[in-house]
């Protein structure tokens, strides 16, 4: 059962992050910052679609870590954005 999850995992994320790279290239937008941020998303939301009912497997609760690590990603795309919108003598 677990692995059957596991695999609705993995196949649900690989064809988030197929399909929103192909949807960035087709509308030409395609940056480094873009793909993982909507990567990121994609993750959380295959994280929730895939989520049992009761009891959560091993495999589940070590995925908090790469949570953890993509939204600490997630705050540095963020504030690197901030600054660069910022005027060079406010900061």
């Amino acid at each position: 059962m677990a692995t059957r999850q596991r695999q609705r995992f993995v196949y649900g994320h690989l064809a988030w992050v197929l399909g929103s790279l192909l949807v960035l290239v087709l509308l030409d937008a395609l940056t480094l910052e873009l793909f993982f941020v909507v990567s990121l998303i994609g993750f959380l939301v295959t994280v929730e679609l895939v989520a049992p009912r009761t009891v959560s497997p091993r495999w589940r609760r070590r995925l908090w870590v790469v949570i953890a690590v993509g939204l600490a990603g997630f705050a540095y795309v963020v504030v690197k954005r901030i600054l660069e919108i910022l005027p060079p003598g406010l900061v």
